[in-house]
């Protein structure tokens, strides 16, 4: 055999690099209303950091709130970084006011906003026949 051993080539993978300098990002995964908390967005740090105290802004709708408390797996957290999947309290909102796709970031740093327009490269890896008008792809 040739090559690394597989404990050696897992050693030299490199993780990636965490973008905690970047505006707050979490995508909504879901939202939760659990019986003595209340509203709790979940969903994954992409970029920014989380912490209890701050106020946060969810797009599209732009509505602003603070967080209550920010855990992962069931352990309060002092701040979340990209990567973790988090579930977030918030004051004052409701289940009915937010919802999976919304995303929550800092609203005294470039909080995120609706926008009317995006470009986008798509990569289509696999499909069944042609791609005609009409064609709707599972993305």
């Amino acid at each position: 055999w040739k090559g690394h051993t597989l404990l050696g080539a897992l050693d030299s993978v490199t993780p990636p690099v965490r973008p905690v300098e970047k505006p707050l990002r979490v995508p909504l995964q879901d939202v939760y209303k659990i019986g003595g908390i209340g509203t709790v967005p979940v969903g994954r740090v992409e970029t920014g950091i989380m912490k209890p105290g701050m106020v946060v802004t969810f797009a599209p709708c732009a509505l602003t709130t603070e967080v209550k408390s920010v855990e992962m797996h069931h352990e309060q957290l002092t701040e979340a970084k990209p990567g973790d999947n988090i579930g977030f309290n918030v004051k004052n909102v409701s289940v009915k006011d937010i919802r999976r796709g919304f995303v929550a970031g800092d609203a005294n740093n470039d909080p995120p906003s609706e926008i009317d327009t995006f470009n986008a490269q798509v990569i289509v890896l696999n499909h069944p026949g042609q791609i005609h008008a009409g064609y709707a792809p599972v993305v």
